[in-house]
């Protein structure tokens, strides 16, 4: 309550804003009474955002954030920023040098000429400068960029985020529904810490409203480090479906991967590939989610609901 009366008629611009965990930060805002701009590609897909909040509260602006003027028309009258965007493969003009290294520092000089208070900014548990993962390469690069120009901002790294909707639980869980097989890819050993949604968002509320995270990075994982194995079995069970689960090493990937880059949406690519090679999980020497007074949810508490839907009878079915 304290965090909604530090936001209230405060505003916030998101850059975008339209995603996954952008719909959780605008309901999460809207209710602490805080003014919100999104700027959005796409503010058809945007417009469910809309009624979270009271009339006139939200507003919704096309534009590319690739571009410094559309940068500055929605920053203008923000008290804060939050930069939500990353890619997990090159799209149109997007890609990993403009839009995880270089767009952090272009917000912070806008930022400074507009005098705005603080940028909060989403980065990736695994942002490394000697990464040879593109994804995680560019990531720490934009980290590095953002704190050299504006160096009280604060940086949020979390490991899968997951909630209705989510491009975890919710993906695989639909591929269950039609492959007898799903893949164990590197044998099913890699490690992940998931973090629910709704504790992202509310740790961003947090670094908002609070100096003491200014300039600080924190990595955001829930209370289980599971293997992606785990995690299979784990959907399988929900679902109540019986899958094999299939051993895949990373290298057999290389080629079927590669020819999937090339597809506008793929479902992996070489550098997630890379990233498998590598566990993601809060690292024990960062400072977490509990160091911004939150207790994270568990899995068990939200995806065996959003995930009813793939179970035989839905939330009605037998257990």
């Amino acid at each position: 309550m304290e965090i909604f009366m530090l936001l209230k008629n405060r505003t916030v611009c998101l850059i975008g804003g339209a995603g996954f965990i952008g719909r959780a930060l605008v309901e999460k805002l809207a209710r602490a009474g805080t003014r919100i701009t999104v700027l959005t590609r796409n503010a058809v897909r945007a417009k469910n955002l809309k009624p979270m909040g009271d009339v006139g509260q939200i507003t919704i602006m096309s534009g590319d954030a690739l571009q410094d003027s559309d940068l500055e028309r929605a920053m203008f009258s923000a008290d804060y920023i939050v930069n939500l965007i990353g890619i997990f493969h090159p799209s149109g003009k997007q890609n990993f040098e403009n839009a995880q290294a270089e767009l952090p520092q272009r917000i912070s000089h806008i930022a400074k000429r507009l005098n705005t208070k603080k940028i909060v900014h989403i980065s990736a548990i695994g942002a490394d400068l000697n990464s040879n993962s593109i994804y995680q390469k560019t990531k720490a690069e934009g980290e590095r960029n953002l704190l050299r120009s504006s160096p009280n901002s604060t940086i949020l790294r979390p490991s899968i985020v997951f909630g209705p909707g989510d491009g975890f639980f919710d993906r695989f869980a639909k591929m269950a529904m039609v492959v007898p097989a799903l893949p164990l890819l590197g044998g099913g050993k890699t490690q992940f810490q998931p973090v629910f949604v709704g504790d992202v968002a509310d740790a961003i509320l947090y670094c908002l409203a609070n100096k003491q995270t200014d300039g600080q990075i924190y990595e955001l994982g829930g209370p289980t480090i599971y293997t992606f194995e785990e995690l299979l079995t784990y959907i399988l069970n929900v679902i109540d479906k019986k899958r094999m689960l299939l051993p895949v090493p990373l290298v057999a990937m290389k080629i079927p991967a590669g020819l999937m880059s090339i597809l506008p949406n793929p479902p992996i690519t070489l550098d997630q590939l890379r990233m498998l090679n590598t566990n993601n999980v809060v690292s024990d020497n960062m400072a977490n989610i509990t160091s911004l007074s939150i207790t994270p949810q568990p899995i068990e508490a939200h995806v065996p609901i959003y995930l009813n839907c793939y179970r035989k009878g839905g939330k009605f079915a037998q257990s």
